[in-house]
């Protein structure tokens, strides 16, 4: 957190569109988001909207919006999470194709989720028809993202009331 004050003290008094004012902002953001996720928003938010007016580099605006909605998801706002994900993870797929390490990330955001909110179905048809099979194919059975989907999709089923005998038998063999 100190660092991320540091940063923007440093970078504060120049112009709005210098690059390192913008990048410190970000600095300082995600460090607030760690211990004061409330306070942090703002400053996520404000630096998207620097990202937006401008860089316009979609690569930028996705990372911070991905930020943004892992602010929200710790601050217990699901559903605002959720929207914001779904969307991230749409526009990483139409960009990168879903084998993309980024687009298989944004999968596993969604899906965790889709978790949260209790759409344990969307989130299992996710993960078993679309993120899990590009993992496996893509980064390999053995890689920390595709080991992440696969506790993905074990929680999946164990937070599913619903949960079928063959679903806790897939959830075993993986």
């Amino acid at each position: 957190l100190a660092l991320g004050w540091a940063a923007w003290k440093t970078y504060l008094g120049r112009p709005v569109t210098d690059n390192y004012r913008c990048t410190s902002m970000g600095i300082l953001g995600a460090a607030l988001r760690v211990s004061r996720p409330e306070e942090a928003l703002p400053v996520l938010e404000a630096n998207l909207a620097l990202n937006r007016r401008y860089w316009s580099d979609e690569q930028s605006i996705l990372g911070a919006q991905t930020i943004i909605g892992g602010c929200l998801s710790q601050l217990g706002r699901d559903d605002e999470a959720l929207v914001l994900k779904r969307e991230i993870y749409f526009r990483r797929v139409a960009m990168h194709g879903v084998s993309d390490e980024r687009a298989i990330a944004a999968g596993c955001n969604l899906a965790n989720s889709l978790n949260y909110t209790g759409m344990w179905n969307e989130a299992a048809g996710l993960l078993r028809d679309k993120v899990l099979p590009a993992a496996r194919r893509s980064l390999g059975a053995d890689h920390s993202l595709t080991l992440r989907l696969n506790v993905s999709l074990v929680d999946t089923f164990l937070f599913d009331p619903e949960y079928t005998r063959d679903d806790l038998l897939e959830a075993e063999t993986i």
